[in-house]
């Protein structure tokens, strides 16, 4: 009996050393992300391809083939080119340099006159909005319109005009996609918030959502950096409504928010296309995914992940088919404003930085920006 009882003691000791081992080789092991699966992954790298330092930038285009587009916006005083080519490092005026060379008091039609945005598409298009808003002011002269470029011969192929109901004068058009596959493309108005949906044969437009709460700023959101919430130079708190805007890879959802707030909204593409569905119907038909960041363009790649720039943060993110919210990469330095957004084909994410938020607009009518503005990118 005696063997037998230092036989189960010997047998419990072996348990409990095993356990304790098991324990302290556990201890040992790395903090891990609350997925408790995954090591924390290493941040983007974020590569210059661009830089410009005299004039402010804030598209970026690039096309299957690789190349690359910029434009310039007339904002300040401070102006040459509105749209470029970048070619060995350089830009190039696009689509030649009459279309380039506004002046004003000059008729507008024929000419670029206050360019915001830059989009290739799968076509081999280049689409180009010309919001003509000088320093975001009023459409001057009518001459507002969207551009649709064939890049295999640089030839404008299109201009898009649009009624004064559609696009009336204190409407300041901003960002653009295009769906190829139905034939449409939508435009936001950051001024007054809304929806244009263009029907690219036809060239018929609607003007939808202005009356929804999901194209504006959220009045109660405080856009801040540092801690200090963005004002005017005469002290007046800016609120720019909605602006960026991205297609689902299926063309199926919209997806569009304010700029200075951290809402997202989506909408069903049939009903926008169909232009007899009830102005009604479409204001109860969107839907609001929540709280995300604030961010300025925004990109879907081809596996449905959606691309931002976290101003407020300087960073950019990834917000996967889920819902769920990644960082990937920040940088007080170089991401002063990510703007625009464009996926090559090769898998990198590009983005404009355009340093809105250092502007005279907001700093006491002083010029705080760094130059160079630039053009980064990263593999996604």
């Amino acid at each position: 009996m005696k063997i037998k009882l230092i036989e189960v003691v010997s047998v419990i000791l072996l348990t409990l050393t095993a356990c304790n081992n098991k324990a302290n080789q556990d201890a040992a092991k790395p903090d891990t992300y609350s997925d408790t699966t995954a090591v924390k992954p290493k941040e983007a790298v974020l590569e210059e391809v661009y830089k410009d330092s005299s004039y402010q930038l804030t598209g970026v285009a690039v096309a299957a083939n690789g190349r690359l587009f910029t434009n310039y916006p007339y904002w300040l005083d401070n102006h040459l080119y509105s749209v470029v080519e970048i070619k060995n490092g350089k830009p190039v005026p696009y689509p030649d340099l009459k279309w380039n060379s506004f002046k004003k008091g000059e008729d507008g039609s024929g000419k670029f006159v206050c360019v915001q945005a830059v989009v290739a598409d799968d076509n081999g298009y280049l689409w180009i909005v010309d919001a003509a808003g000088i320093g975001l002011g009023p459409v001057y002269k009518n001459s507002n319109k969207v551009l649709k470029i064939k890049l295999a011969d640089n030839t404008v192929e299109r201009i898009y005009k649009f009624p004064s109901n559609i696009v009336p004068s204190d409407s300041y058009i901003n960002d653009i996609r295009i769906d190829n596959k139905n034939g449409f493309a939508y435009l936001t108005s950051s001024s007054n918030g809304g929806i244009v949906v263009l029907n690219t044969t036809s060239g018929e437009s609607r003007f939808v959502l202005h009356e929804s709460s999901s194209v504006k700023s959220d009045p109660a959101y405080r856009f801040s950096f540092n801690g200090k919430e963005l004002k005017k130079a005469d002290g007046s708190i800016p609120k720019i409504n909605s602006d960026g805007i991205a297609l689902s890879p299926d063309k199926a959802w919209l997806y569009y928010k304010p700029l200075t707030d951290d809402k997202l909204y989506r909408i069903k593409t049939e009903l926008l296309r169909d232009f007899t569905t009830p102005y009604k119907v479409i204001l109860e038909s969107v839907q609001d995914l929540g709280h995300f960041v604030t961010t300025d363009g925004m990109e879907f790649d081809d596996k449905g992940n959606l691309y931002f720039g976290d101003i407020e943060k300087s960073s950019i993110v990834k917000i996967t088919p889920d819902l769920k919210m990644h960082t990937l990469v920040t940088d007080t330095e170089k991401l002063i404003w990510p703007d625009s957004y464009s996926i090559s084909k090769d898998g990198y994410l590009y983005v404009s930085v355009s340093q809105i938020q250092l502007m005279p607009w907001f700093n006491n009518n002083v010029n705080k920006t760094k130059k160079p503005y630039s053009i980064l990118r990263l593999k996604i």
